[in-house]
């Protein structure tokens, strides 16, 4: 890696697009598309070039001020993007046209033409690795894998259930089970997703709508239950999950996508001798970075591998971002959605992105 150096740029326009929120509420309602004004990246920061955005639903929470973290106003989401460094603030060891994952500083975001990122969150990317699949593994697999191997502890052998499976954060989840030698039960609602996590190498798949979860799992396990169960959906299902966890199990909290944040009677944790695991990867950011890079590394292996690939279900053009987020909180999407904000060759840019709109 070069040494630290004073700040460097190549930077050809002095504006760009970018979707601000400036007052809280439904992001169909509160996104707007803004002309702002390019930043200058201060010590230890990188001005990126977006090439590939990817879509949570975190996402949506920000925009309604739900989420675990409230950036000021007004600000661009966008947690997770892909793209080449155009300038570099001082301190920073990084070099302008470096292709980079990283994920944006607040009240910066990814939703736009270009963002600014700590140097501190971002990864360097092979070249063989294009801007899209890139952007599509950088909070849900990087979520999934300190879930089950940092906090949930998964070995080979354990058997594994996967909530939500033919979504972004649960394909990636099914995938690393997999991966890890792990019996991979994947819940999901409907033929089409069920069909998903069956191409996705889970070993039984539950559709929730016809299906009792709790009893096909404990059929599945001969009544033992699950040694680790994967929830990003909360509410009834994590009331479920309680229900065929395995003695010694590992319940990884995730996320609340159903809306409603449920709660464990420590009596029954305590009987049934099980785990409640929170898991918040963005803690990791400032907390443990060490983590991530550790992940990061696991996660490019793994790629190259071909052990893992991200199911990217649909590219979106940046005019398009509220309807998708519409779509993907209202469990009208599966894998991942990747936001792609140029049409044409991104100004400056050789590297690799798979498929624009």
């Amino acid at each position: 890696m070069p040494g630290r150096r004073p700040g460097r740029f190549r930077v050809v326009d002095d504006t760009f697009r970018a979707w601000r929120v400036h007052e809280l509420g439904d992001p169909a309602d509160v996104l707007q598309l803004d002309e702002v004004v390019s930043p200058v990246p201060g010590a230890g920061q990188l001005l990126v070039q977006v090439e590939a955005c990817g879509l949570n639903f975190a996402d949506d929470l920000l925009c309604r001020g739900t989420y675990q973290e409230h950036p000021p106003l007004p600000f661009t989401p966008g947690m997770e993007v892909a793209g080449t460094v155009l300038a570099t603030g001082p301190a920073c060891s990084v070099e302008v046209g470096q292709r980079v994952l990283a994920a944006p500083v607040a009240p910066h975001g990814g939703l736009a033409e270009r963002t600014l990122v700590d140097e501190r969150d971002a990864f360097g990317l092979p070249d063989h690795v294009g801007s899209v699949t890139a952007a599509a593994m950088l909070v849900t697999y990087q979520s999934a894998w300190v879930a089950l191997f940092r906090r949930g502890g998964l070995r080979a052998g354990e058997t594994l259930v996967v909530h939500a499976g033919a979504g972004g954060v649960g394909s990636a989840a099914i995938q690393l089970g997999r991966a890890a030698g792990a019996t991979v039960i994947a819940t999901a609602g409907g033929a089409d997703k069920t069909e998903v996590c069956r191409r996705l190498g889970a070993d039984l798949v539950v559709d929730y709508r016809v299906e009792d979860v709790v009893e096909a799992v404990k059929a599945a396990t001969d009544g033992r239950g699950a040694d680790v169960i994967f929830d990003p959906v909360g509410g009834d299902t994590f009331d479920a999950s309680r229900r065929c966890i395995a003695w010694e199990g590992r319940l990884l909290v995730v996320g609340f996508a159903s809306g409603r944040i449920p709660e464990a009677p420590a009596n029954h944790v305590l009987v049934k001798n099980y785990s409640v695991v929170g898991v918040h990867w963005g803690g990791y950011r400032t907390r443990l970075p060490d983590v991530l890079v550790e992940a990061h590394t696991a996660l490019m292996d793994l790629l190259a591998r071909g052990a893992v690939e991200p199911l990217v279900s649909r590219l979106v053009a940046l005019e398009d971002v509220p309807a998708a987020l519409r779509d993907l909180t209202g469990r009208g999407t599966v894998g991942k959605l990747v936001v792609t904000p140029w049409t044409d060759p991104v100004p400056g840019s050789t590297s690799r992105t798979e498929g624009r709109p």
